[in-house]
């Protein structure tokens, strides 16, 4: 038995520790566990002091891990990984009174995740529930990392890592405008008047930008880009005020419904239909809970169509349609 270790560090001090590796920052480690940052400075030095060695050093404004740091994050990986395994198997072993389910989802997918881990969280009360919003690379690299239990995304990933994926519900793309919008109320607006107008997109990697792109290029049309945004309540708040139309998920004004600030046009070529997907990585492990919880999710997909339909009539024809030409899957092909 590591006799010192185990009377001199705690486990406190090494979650800390990984967090500030993992994270690259004292500051968001501190954010992540809800410590002050004085607090997450003294559980390092006790740390530190426990070992023997230094274990981060300064690099310009940057901190580092020492070589002993190195060897005690692996270590640590390691730990809490066999850790996480004796807590789902305890999970399963009480069935579903009590557990926990960790959810990775992409900054678009806040506006559905929330809705189905409430309806899940009334059956199952006792389930404590996390959930990390944050973009596209950010959801890798915590996949990479088996941070959480499972991933939502509008696309999984291919080439980053081989994963499992299931489609569980419709995502349609619309093109919205500020209400006063003299487009708004038109019918079958062409594509080529949309690319005209000033537009709000996505930063460079968000996966409804690359669909937005793609679908103007191959018109050969280029959108008249006025700016750029890293979040959709930005762009919900830019098209509000007028400063230009954009394509977005019609999940982001699911809350204020067809009677908001914000408009859908009737534009040629859309909706987009693209899928909602949950995702974990190929031969992961599911708790009971993960696995209860897909399940769920994949049951609830009529009731988040059903509730769409019902703010944006128009969509049903065109799930309809798409349903009548391509008979939906419950389960995406493995990547």
């Amino acid at each position: 038995m590591p006799d010192y270790l185990i009377r001199h560090a705690t486990l406190r001090q090494l979650q800390v520790f990984e967090a500030i590796v993992r994270l690259g920052s004292f500051t968001r480690a501190a954010e992540e566990l809800f410590l002050t940052q004085p607090t997450v400075s003294m559980q390092i030095r006790k740390l530190a002091d426990a070992i023997g060695l230094p274990l981060f050093e300064h690099v310009g404004r940057n901190v580092e891990p020492t070589e002993a740091g190195l060897e005690l994050y692996e270590t640590c990986k390691l730990m809490f990984e066999s850790l996480a395994n004796l807590e789902m198997k305890v999970s399963d072993l009480k069935g579903l009174k009590r557990g926990r389910l960790s959810m990775g989802v992409i900054t678009t997918a806040q506006y559905l995740a929330p809705e189905i881990l409430g309806e899940f969280s009334k059956l199952y009360t006792g389930i404590d529930l996390k959930l990390k919003v944050t973009n596209r690379e950010s959801i890798i690299e915590r996949m990479h990392a088996n941070e959480d239990d499972l991933y939502i995304m509008g696309q999984a990933p291919q080439d980053e890592l081989e994963v499992e994926s299931y489609e569980f519900a419709p995502n349609p793309l619309v093109v919205m405008a500020p209400r006063n919008h003299p487009l708004v109320g038109k019918k079958k607006i062409p594509l080529a008047a949309i690319a005209e107008q000033p537009f709000i997109i996505r930063e460079p990697g968000s996966g409804t930008r690359d669909v937005t792109l793609r679908t103007l290029d191959a018109k050969g049309l280029r959108p008249n880009i006025r700016m750029e945004l890293g979040s959709n309540e930005a762009i919900k708040h830019g098209i509000a005020a007028g400063l230009g139309l954009s394509v977005m998920s019609l999940h982001t004004v699911m809350l204020e419904g067809a009677g908001g600030p914000v408009a859908i046009l009737d534009v040629q070529g859309f909706p987009i239909m693209r899928k909602w997907f949950i995702v974990h990585p190929k031969g992961k492990e599911l708790s009971l809970v993960a696995r209860t919880f897909l399940e769920f999710a994949i049951a609830h997909e009529p009731k988040i169509r059903k509730r769409m339909q019902t703010m944006w009539p128009a969509l049903r024809l065109v799930l309809d349609n798409k349903k009548k030409t391509a008979p939906r899957k419950k389960r995406a092909a493995k990547k």
